[in-house]
Parts: C-alpha cells; sequence; structure tokens
C-alpha cells in the first residue's frame, strides 16, 4: 500500500487542474497572448506540480520511509528519498 493512497482523490484533482492550466496556457500561445501573461501561468503551473510533489514526498517519507526504518531497512530507503528530494529540487 503507498503512503498516498489517503491524498488519491486530492492529488488527482490537482493534477487535473493543472492539466487544465497546461491546456490554458496552449491556448494562450496559439491567441498570441502577452509573455508576461503566460509566464504567470506557467510559474503557477509549476508552483501547483511542486504542491504535488511536496505532498508525495511527505507521504513517502510517513509511509514508506518511517515503515522501512521500523522494520530496519530504512538505510536504503533513507537514500532513495534524499536521492528523490535532490532531484525534485534541481
Amino acid at each position: 500500500m503507498h503512503g498516498y493512497r489517503s491524498n488519491k482523490d486530492d492529488l488527482l484533482r490537482r493534477l487535473k487542474k493543472i492539466e487544465g492550466q497546461i491546456r490554458g496556457i496552449q491556448k494562450m500561445i496559439e491567441e498570441d497572448r502577452y509573455c508576461v501573461d503566460i509566464l504567470a501561468q506557467l510559474a503557477a503551473v509549476k508552483a501547483a506540480t511542486n504542491k504535488v510533489g511536496l505532498s508525495l514526498i511527505d507521504s513517502h517519507t510517513r509511509g514508506c520511509v518511517a515503515n522501512a526504518i521500523q522494520e530496519g531497512d530504512g538505510s536504503k530507503h533513507i537514500e532513495e528519498l534524499l536521492e528523490v528530494i535532490r532531484i525534485f529540487t534541481k
């Protein structure tokens, strides 16, 4: 069972909203909208995807990593978590 399971509906709702934002940005480009307005929307998408990612990191840490530590297999999961944080924060 994945740690995000309890947040699954919220995560899916957020991702659908992001999908709509991306479609809106595509339409803005098709309509030759002002660059600054498009950039503002891209910043909103970036913030939204970061929020989804941080929610998944939180769930993973509190679920998968915590369980692995309790079972004595924590070091591998901690290294994996640190690596995903490095990738996520680039």
